[in-house]
């Protein structure tokens, strides 16, 4: 396995944490979480990032052309580079210095134990910039309690990293309290300071727009779902497994795979997958659960594809092709790839970087080992109808206290880990410096334990370029999870609220809270479909028809973010 071999920008805490090393083992079976959505309103009434005089907020979108990626984005894929790594070719995108030797101090969010301050990749990325960057670690798991302790006091570094899971309760409104209007010095042209800032997609910026400020620095994202149905391919080709083209041959290919006796099942927990299947409205974040149907605004859980796509699940799981694991429950808690590659089920939906991780893992123990990803088919055999994913997740504000002189410094520090994949700015920020934290073997950069240790969640959660993937390891699968994605991109939709930043009124924060159990407990067989149908109606009575009527003043009053 070569650690961190691979570059795919990350949107949620699914696929950010299974695309680090140390976070990768603990997450690696979980299916998407829900995340609380971004704000943009200080006052009680919400507000969004959308609406009239929003686009002038907006910096001016200048690609890069400092390096060429080999598969062009498209569809709203990633950015794919399939050829082994050049180390003498890498280019540069930071030409001079833009720090100017000032200190910055940065909270992030990390998973693992926090390097010294004093370690050589601090230092070599510092001196590349031109600023000195305090780091202020602190433990991704218990991030939000930290966050609201030092949001809520005086003393806020220059710099707080928020991700979008990490977004409830009062931390929207304490954004646009505390944090600075970057407007002044990247919206329009004068972000072509910063050239690699100016190379992030303008939708990404849209979703860094809270309280009708320009104030987050984003990491990017495909808006192609990031949930792939993955498959064990090497079986599916020896025993002549055919890929099911609709929820009816998906079921007839468990009947045939499962056999408990030979300790074999089709499947995981293929809800999520369902609901791609049956075209349901992605609900990872808030504003993606609404849309306008026919002039009225829908909630996903009030819509036939909502039930039609559980009822699908619970006939897998009442037919008992669904691993054991999943049917208790553990399959969300624990790592699925040991069983996977024992073979003990042979597909299973999780986030697109686990095609990578699973098949690095396998690499040298199985050589006949291979996973692939499953194009998601319509439910009836016809194409499928997905919708998008937010655009960015992941962001860094700067405190409102921060000088000119620190908010320069800052943008630099930015300008470089934004740097795209190809380049001398890219590599350290990701791999730290050559022969101390990695090498290079046959075009494949792999790390050392002092890389392991050292070049970890830090600079990375500044600001990342466009959403890139790429394996010199196994570039067959970058290329293959790039134009998985521009097939599903075909299909994508953006809902009404699609690149929105949204804060919905604090009286209606938990009112979706118990859906998601119900739905396992409806697949799992111990509640009925009947109950959901009653869930949605108290959901309507006790504040869902109220929210409906919010969500389409926000709509009369500042349209659509893709209007």
């Amino acid at each position: 396995m070569t650690p961190n071999a691979s570059a795919a920008s990350a949107p949620s805490r699914r696929s950010f944490l299974a695309s680090t090393a140390v976070a990768a083992a603990a997450v690696a079976g979980g299916m998407p979480l829900l995340a609380a959505c971004g704000g943009s309103d200080s006052g009680s009434n919400g507000g969004s990032s959308s609406g009239k005089g929003v686009k002038k907020l907006l910096p001016a979108y200048v690609a890069g052309n400092v390096v060429t990626p080999d598969i062009p984005a498209k569809n709203g894929s990633a950015l794919g580079f399939t050829a082994k790594l050049d180390l003498a070719g890498l280019k540069t995108s930071v030409p001079k210095k833009l720090g100017k030797g000032g200190k910055v101090s940065i909270m992030s969010p990390f998973w693992g134990s926090p390097p010294k301050s004093d370690n050589a990749y601090y230092k070599a990325m510092n001196a590349l910039i031109g600023v000195d960057v305090e780091w202020q670690n602190q433990d991704g798991n218990t991030y939000d309690q930290k966050l609201g302790a030092v949001l809520a006091s005086s003393d806020i570094p220059d710099v707080v990293v928020i991700p979008g899971w990490n977004m409830g309760g009062k931390i929207p409104s304490a954004i646009v309290g505390k944090f600075a209007d970057l407007g002044p010095y990247l919206s329009g042209d004068k972000i072509k300071e910063y050239p690699n800032l100016a190379a992030i997609p303008t939708d990404a910026w849209q979703r860094s727009i809270f309280g009708g400020k320009l104030r987050g620095l984003p990491q990017p994202s495909p808006y192609v779902t990031g949930i792939v149905p993955l498959y064990r391919k090497d079986i599916f080709d020896k025993e002549g497994y055919q890929v099911p083209t609709s929820a009816d041959e998906f079921m007839a290919l468990a009947k045939e795979i499962t056999n408990p006796k030979a300790k074999r099942w089709a499947c995981l927990d293929m809800k999520w997958t369902a609901f791609q299947a049956f075209g349901v409205l992605s609900g990872s974040e808030k504003p993606l659960g609404w849309n306008l149907v026919d002039g009225k605004l829908v909630n996903r859980v009030e819509t036939e594809e909502y039930l039609e796509a559980l009822e699908w699940t619970r006939k897998l799981f009442a037919a008992g092709y669904v691993h054991p694991d999943a049917r208790l429950g553990k399959s969300a808690a624990t790592d699925p790839g040991p069983k996977f590659a024992a073979g003990e089920f042979l597909i299973y939906a999780n986030n697109i970087v686990q095609w990578w991780s699973r098949t690095a893992e396998q690499a040298t123990q199985n050589p006949e080992y291979k996973i692939w990803g499953m194009d998601i088919f319509g439910h009836d055999g016809g194409d499928p109808t997905l919708w998008a994913e937010q655009p960015a997740g992941i962001f860094a504000f700067v405190s409102k206290k921060a000088s000119e002189s620190v908010i320069r410094d800052v943008l630099a520090v930015a300008n470089v880990t934004a740097a795209p994949y190809g380049t001398k700015e890219y590599m350290l920020t990701n791999y730290g410096v050559e022969g101390t934290h990695y090498t290079v073997k046959d075009g494949v950069p792999t790390k050392t334990e002092q890389g392991n240790n050292e070049v970890l969640n830090a600079y990375v959660m500044v600001a990342s370029p466009a959403a890139t993937i790429a394996h010199p390891d196994f570039p067959d699968v970058a290329k293959a999870q790039v134009e998985w994605q521009q097939r599903m991109g075909a299909f994508t939709k953006k809902s009404t609220f699609y690149g929105q930043q949204i804060t919905e009124p604090s009286r209606y924060t938990n009112l979706s809270n118990d859906f998601e159990q119900l739905e396992d407990d409806i697949t799992r067989g111990r509640k009925k479909i009947s109950d959901m149908q009653q869930a949605v109606s108290d959901w309507k009575s006790k504040g869902g028809d109220r929210l409906r009527d919010w969500y389409q003043k926000l709509l009369d009053d500042n349209g659509t973010a893709t209007s």
